[in-house]
């Protein structure tokens, strides 16, 4: 079989290696070279989905090769229909986001560009491996591209912003690295084999205490990445000093490791752990929710406030999880999807406004509609995609969603859905500030309306959000079994839990009777 998985990870690395040998100065060349190497990775990518087998939980394009036999560690690549998603989500976000690069990078445009393949190679990477090792690689591989696409094309406070994104995520980094080497000697132990095959890791039958503290070293490194509140501090910097191209990675794909994390280790090999924490996980992306939302609404600046609607966001993604239930899980992964369609989207239109206006300040703008009506049609609709209009990719994710903590827990589900209303609140009144009114500054007079290339990054973007509105069902088909293999695995450990309580030996009660004397 052709291995596609290794095409669909390396390519970017191989245009990243050409580059290398193409003068800096022939800056034209260079994104050329990028954009095709990006296309034809997403060209390769779709194989994937039209030969993907929807009624198998199984992985699949299983890629495995000895590489370090010592240690038991091996090339071992695979993908089910949780992971499809991401890989496709990847690819595609990748050519959205080289297009918008081609005017907005103008220093060390071949430096950029290498970072920027090298990066989609390790994140592609993350979701394929199912090698622990090989994992971990690919995990910290997208360490060092993002650090200097904050720390060297970022704003003015790019180096703090740069250290405090690595520092958060290196420290989560540690925990989890330690929490599979327990894993790789308990395996050893209990199989005289060692491995760092994922898959083997599932049901090891772990002792409760220890598959606890293993599990919360796992949500440690995934809730950082997401962020989870109070884990989040670091994202708003990030965002708000990384230049556009990072900010639309970072939050489409990269805050997506975190959820994707529990979903492809914490769930199935944790399974006890994870049901016993749920009720204060779920707590936690409740107030995640509502916290956002709330500090979102406050903003002065566009992009920080869509940097804290990614935490309000992402919480309903962790609370669908968490609930266990199919819909929750679904719309989870659905609404990852999404959010990366739509908070992409809006960290684009906030990179236009930058490049005209040199300003994120909410109060610089206002009557921009008059001026840029082309833009203004495409803000609305990522908008209301932000906010879950029916119709839009947004409604059906956060429905799901809501639909399966209902199952689960009413009174989760009811504040959760304060959350959505708020969305609706910060996000119209931003577009109202910026769009609407009279143009007051009169640099506002003399924008530009959207380029042609400008439309043509944001037209997939624009079809992703209706064509999932209206029928998501290709997206859910491919993730329904893989999905459906999870719930299974919860449910049997919640059955387990209930059986050993049901047999467990009940305390005696001693019947004591009081005699009294009569005088």
């Amino acid at each position: 079989m052709f291995p596609i998985l290794s095409a669909v990870t390396f390519i970017p690395l191989i245009g990243a290696l050409i580059i290398l040998f193409v003068s800096a100065k022939n800056e034209n060349a260079i994104r050329i070279i990028t954009l095709l190497t990006a296309i034809v990775d997403f060209v390769v990518s779709i194989g994937l989905y039209t030969d993907f087998d929807s009624g198998t939980a199984k992985m699949q394009f299983v890629e495995r090769l000895p590489w370090i036999s010592r240690f038991g560690a091996e090339y071992y690549l695979g993908i089910d229909g949780i992971s499809l998603l991401m890989v496709l989500l990847t690819t595609f976000l990748s050519v959205v986001t080289y297009l918008s690069t081609w005017t907005a990078v103008e220093k060390n445009v071949k430096e950029f560009n290498i970072a920027m393949l090298v990066l989609q190679t390790a994140m592609i990477g993350v979701f394929c491996a199912l090698d622990f090792v090989l994992f971990y690689l690919f995990w910290e591989m997208m360490l060092i591209p993002m650090y200097l696409l904050i720390g060297v094309w970022g704003g003015k406070r790019k180096i703090y912003a740069a250290l405090k994104f690595f520092v958060y995520t290196m420290a989560g980094s540690v925990l989890m690295l330690f929490a599979i080497l327990v894993l790789y000697f308990e395996y050893h132990s209990k199989t005289g084999v060692y491995t760092f095959d994922i898959l083997k890791y599932h049901n090891m039958g772990l002792n409760p205490m220890l598959q606890f503290w293993m599990f919360l070293c796992f949500f440690i490194a995934f809730a950082i990445k997401v962020p989870v509140w109070p884990f989040h501090t670091w994202l708003p910097d990030a965002h708000v000093e990384a230049p556009t191209a990072g900010s639309v990675i970072l939050a489409g794909i990269l805050l997506k490791m975190g959820t994707y994390g529990f979903l492809r280790f914490s769930l199935p090999i944790f399974p006890d752990a994870a049901v016993s924490a749920s009720w204060w996980i779920s707590w936690i992306a409740i107030i995640g929710i509502i916290y956002g939302a709330l500090v979102a609404m406050v903003q002065s600046d566009i992009k920080k406030l869509v940097a804290y609607s990614s935490v309000s966001h992402l919480g309903f993604v962790v609370l669908g999880t968490f609930a266990f239930t199919m819909h929750g899980i679904a719309g989870g992964l659905l609404q990852m999807i999404n959010h990366g369609i739509s908070t992409g989207g809006l960290f684009l239109i906030v990179g236009m406004l930058y490049e005209r206006r040199h300003t994120r300040e909410i109060s610089e703008y206002g009557g921009i509609t008059s001026v840029m009506p082309k833009f203004a049609m495409v803000f609305v609709i990522v908008t209301l995609s932000s906010i879950g209009l029916p119709l839009t990719n947004g409604f059906i994710g956060e429905f799901m969603i809501l639909l399966g903590v209902f199952d689960a827990n009413r009174i989760y589900a009811a504040i959760a859905a304060i959350g959505i209303i708020l969305g609706a609140v910060y996000m119209l009144w931003m577009f109202r500030r910026v769009m609407f009114g009279e143009v007051t500054n009169e640099k506002n007079k003399t924008l530009k309306d959207l380029s042609l290339r400008e439309f043509i990054y944001m037209a997939p973007l624009l079809v992703a959000i209706f064509v999932l509105g209206v029928y998501p069902n290709p997206i859910l088909d491919k993730m329904e079994v893989s999905v459906k293999n999870l719930v299974v695995i919860i449910e049997k450990s919640k059955a387990e839990a209930r059986h050993e309580v049901a047999v467990a030996p009940q305390p005696l009660v001693a019947k004591i009777e009081v005699v009294g004397k009569r005088d």
